[in-house]
């Protein structure tokens, strides 16, 4: 992937950071999955309620068709069907909620009727994309880089690209144990796991074909890890984290996917979360019908 050379119109309005700071619950992390029934058409009731997000998502790059940002870990890319979910990018684009001066912000549900003067003037607005549309997502643990379409003919492009598979993507990950082979390839169908929802399975039968290339940045002693690049082929759901435990090297921090050994592993290294960063992308831009290479600094 090479920078091309464009002539990058930064906006004003809405530029820098969108931050939204939620305060009316003080959200405990948890994720269960009840069932009505054992049979395989179970409703499956998913009470998961995503943890307080405190992190900004930064803008880095705008201009009149698209934006580049920087999501951080911790934060869904669009908000639930549980309404206390609410908290997401797409949220955050499209509000542009204010924050006030303890840095809180109100949720859809606060409403305030006698704001003085001086509450409002302590407020700073951070700029609204009011058609702001996510032509991908990143999981929620999953922090980094996504294309954001600030119009429908934007929108549009960006979408048959994904779709067409024309969108380049490459990811970091630091994985458990030395990973043997310099570079290398992973294919394993990918299927749902009806019964450890959310989780996905590798599942010869029924699962659609998933191929993931990787190659090795560094291996890293005390403890025994490695920093690999990844290039997904396909975009299957938790591909690289279901792919890293099937090659026998799970991704730290890793909630879903893991073994005895990484969990020990990720606490020695002190793994916060889930430590898979989106760090590049490449498209053409909808209006230029250029290539446009886009990148985000990776966290650990």
């Amino acid at each position: 992937m090479t920078n091309p050379s464009i002539d990058k119109k930064v906006l004003a309005r809405g530029a820098g950071s969108i931050i939204i700071r939620p305060s009316v619950f003080h959200l405990i992390f948890f994720h269960q999955a009840l069932f009505m029934s054992n049979s395989v058409s179970s409703e499956i009731v998913d009470n998961f309620v995503a943890p307080e997000c405190l992190a900004e998502v930064e803008i880095l790059y705008q201009d009149d068709d698209i934006l580049l940002i920087n999501k951080p870990s911790g934060l869904l890319s669009l908000s639930g069907k549980n309404p206390l979910n609410w908290d997401s990018v797409h949220y955050r684009l499209v509000r542009g909620q204010c924050t006030n001066a303890t840095g809180r912000a109100d949720s859809p549900n606060s409403v305030s009727t006698n704001e003085t003067n001086e509450a409002a003037e302590n407020k700073e607005a951070t700029g609204a994309f009011e058609n702001a549309k996510l032509p991908h997502r990143l999981d929620l643990w999953t922090s980094g880089i996504m294309v954001v379409a600030l119009n429908s003919a934007a929108s549009t492009s960006l979408n048959k690209q994904f779709q067409a598979r024309t969108v380049q993507k490459r990811y970091l990950a630091m994985l458990a144990g030395w990973v043997e082979a310099d570079s290398g390839q992973i294919s394993a169908p990918i299927a749902k796991d009806k019964a450890l929802f959310p989780r996905v399975k590798i599942c010869h039968t029924e699962g659609k074909n998933a191929v993931s290339h990787y190659q090795v940045i560094r291996r890293l002693d005390n403890p025994k890890r490695t920093l690999v690049q990844y290039t997904p082929i396909t975009g299957r759901t938790h591909q690289l984290r279901i792919h890293s435990l099937e090659f026998g090297h799970p991704i730290l921090g890793c909630d879903l996917y893991n073994t005895a050994e990484s969990i020990n592993l990720a606490a020695q290294c002190n793994a916060q979360h889930l430590m898979l960063h989106a760090s590049e992308i490449q498209f053409t831009h909808p209006a230029t019908g250029q290539a446009f290479h886009g990148s985000s600094p990776c966290v650990f």
